[in-house]
């Protein structure tokens, strides 16, 4: 019988990828299999990108379809309280948001990058099936009843068999995000040859699109497909993203044939701690030469790197300390020249891979003080929605939920511009192939957010006025569509406003994220070591949950300070009252005081494979000739 086309790659991958245990007879066929080996395992870039980002696209429309509209989806249907729900909604999105780390060491100790993928994409199609049944079979869901005796709480909650059925699907979710999220993108990078100049001009075109498709699916899951389950039925709400979760693993196991394989070289956070403590242990020794390089590393533990994947890293000066764990001493290396115990000696390798992590953590951390921009705003985007024009027309009333979609429509037609047009033209001028460096990017970024904040608060100082000069709402006016920049500062404050005012804002966030968000992506794959990229890739949902936590801090400290003495909140419920303009001004303060540190951190920070100091290539090849 003919195997199907769904399974058929994943029987290639079982017999190609892996070790065959039978041995060919024949030496010309043996010649013939290596040959096909060699050109399999040659990176095929742009060919591999169709089954990638088909399916992290399509991964993206079923999780934020399934996922964007899930509050309103248990109080409504589930008939859950909204406190119960808010807390189910903000741990559920904290755990799949800390879930790639553990999916992030499993890839790189156990399963590497496409088992993991492959397994992950499984569990979130299952879990986004369990989900839609919950929603489709009446027993799997509290029975419907008035939204007045919800109100008041005579309800019947759901029964523990449904809230069993609802975690399981959660659970399968959270082991899904745990793995795709890290590793999608890094099994993306392992498919371009990084040596060449085509496969470097391709990887910088491959970040860029890879956060296009992925927001421009998030668009569209935040209009269509929520508005098909407010509109006209949750379960077919919930089967649309199903049924895309299932091409995209369709579409992901259709590549297996092109793609490049990366094994496991174990686990990445072992390796790290080894390092550390090893180079405690040893802190009392001298390392050889202290200031020559070229003559430390030659005395050091310094090994030929058994994966070609991986590129070799030479040593630095900086953070000398650790250098301690690769002096060798007498009975550490056995008869094959390896560690008789690698938690007293380590690799001048794993020494700089701790080092490029101590190098990237500060500039990590940067990053979420930029995205509490971004969160506060489409928090307080909404409050301030509700309190001005939303008509397009006599008819149609835009969504206040719909307008974080303004935002991602403008980083979404931001990127080509920025890609085909903006980086050829700088490109001309700082000789760089990506235009700017990729720190330069997210400082970049990080000035739009701070810029965006004041635009905010501006816009929010003049709807205010409006809305309590027209007894606490602001009128209804289609007319002023978008305005300038200049008539935000400039127009009185009297006049009636649209909705349309809060578009310069939200398009300034679009933009910074197109900088800072895609910067750091970037900036987290190429620094870190090839083998610790899955790693890399679940630090940036690390500091989307950071900025989650923070944000939930600032506003609660906040409010407790501005509400002492009996004075009305600047986050007071009703926000005709409070103000959140000056709340936007902190934001923009503590912008402008996190672009100051991510300076500093930028100006010490060294590129992967420099050092402290500056070693000419020439030199360094004459030391390792033989």
């Amino acid at each position: 019988m003919k195997k199907s086309l769904f399974f058929s790659p994943l029987f290639y991958y079982l017999r190609c990828a892996q070790p065959s245990s039978s041995s060919n007879s024949k030496e010309a066929e043996k010649e013939e299999d290596l040959k096909t080996e060699a050109e399999k395992r040659r990176p095929r870039g742009w060919k591999c990108m169709p089954y990638i980002i088909g399916n992290e696209t399509f991964e993206k429309v079923a999780s934020v379809g399934l996922l964007s509209n899930f509050t309103v989806y248990l109080v409504k249907e589930f008939k859950m309280q909204q406190v119960s729900a808010a807390n189910l909604a903000n741990i559920f999105f904290g755990t799949t948001n800390f879930a790639p780390l553990l999916g992030a060491f499993v890839s790189d100790a156990y399963w590497g990058r496409f088992r993991t993928l492959a397994y992950s994409s499984i569990a979130s199609f299952i879990g986004m099936l369990t989900m839609t049944l919950s929603a489709s079979i009446p027993q799997l869901k509290p029975s419907d009843c008035s939204e007045a005796d919800q109100s008041a709480g005579h309800c019947k909650g759901p029964s523990d068999l449904q809230y069993s059925i609802l975690f399981l699907a959660l659970g399968l979710l959270a082991v899904g995000a745990g793995g795709v999220r890290p590793c999608s993108l890094p099994f993306g990078v392992d498919q371009f040859d990084r040596t060449t100049e085509k496969g470097q001009r391709g990887l910088n075109s491959f970040f860029n699109w890879y956060y296009f498709t992925s927001t421009a699916a998030m668009v569209t899951s935040m209009t269509f497909i929520v508005y098909i389950q407010n509109s006209v039925s949750w379960p077919i709400g919930f089967a649309i993203p199903t049924g895309f979760m299932l091409l995209s693993v369709v579409a992901f196991f259709l590549g297996t044939k092109l793609y490049v394989y990366v094994a496991p070289e174990g686990s990445v956070f072992s390796s790290i701690a080894q390092v550390f403590v090893a180079a405690f242990k040893k802190r009392k020794l001298q390392v050889p030469s202290p200031d020559d390089v070229l003559s430390q590393e030659s005395r050091l533990y310094c090994p030929f790197n058994r994966s070609e994947n991986v590129s070799k890293l030479p040593l630095t000066l900086q953070f000398r300390s650790l250098n301690k764990a690769a002096v060798v001493c007498d009975g550490e290396l056995n008869p094959e020249g390896n560690p008789v115990n690698p938690w007293r000696l380590c690799s001048v390798q794993q020494i700089e891979e701790v080092k490029c992590l101590i190098r990237i953590i500060p500039i990590w951390a940067s990053g979420i003080t930029c995205f509490v921009a971004l969160v506060q705003q489409f928090t307080f985007a909404i409050l301030q929605a509700l309190t001005m024009d939303r008509h397009l027309g006599p008819h149609f009333q835009i969504p206040a939920g719909s307008l974080a979609t303004i935002s991602m429509l403008a980083l979404t037609l931001f990127i080509p511009v920025y890609d085909r047009i903006l980086i050829p033209i700088v490109r001309r001028f700082t000789k760089i192939e990506s235009g700017i460096t990729l720190l330069q990017r997210q400082g970049v970024g990080i000035f739009i957010s701070v810029l965006s904040m004041i635009v905010a608060a501006l816009i929010e100082q003049k709807r205010r006025i409006s809305a309590v000069s027209h007894g606490g709402t602001s009128p209804l006016s289609v007319l002023w569509l978008v305005p300038q920049l200049v008539l935000i500062v400039s127009h009185g404050g009297t006049s009636p406003l649209s909705v349309l005012w809060l578009v310069p804002q939200l398009v300034l966030m679009g933009i910074a994220e197109a900088f800072n968000a895609i910067g750091q992506i970037e900036f987290y794959n190429r620094q870190f070591p090839e083998h610790m990229q899955t790693l890399a890739g679940s630090l940036f949902f690390c500091s989307l949950a950071g900025a989650s936590y923070l944000s939930t801090f600032v506003v609660t400290i906040v409010q407790k300070i501005t509400e002492e003495g009996g004075r009305t909140s600047w986050l007071d419920n009703d926000i005709n009252k409070g103000r959140v303009d000056y709340f936007y001004y902190v934001i923009a303060i503590m912008g402008v005081c996190n672009l100051f540190y991510f300076l500093v951190c930028s100006h010490y920070y060294r590129y992967k494979g420099t050092g402290g100091h500056e070693v000419k290539e020439e030199t360094r090849k004459e030391v390792e000739l033989p």
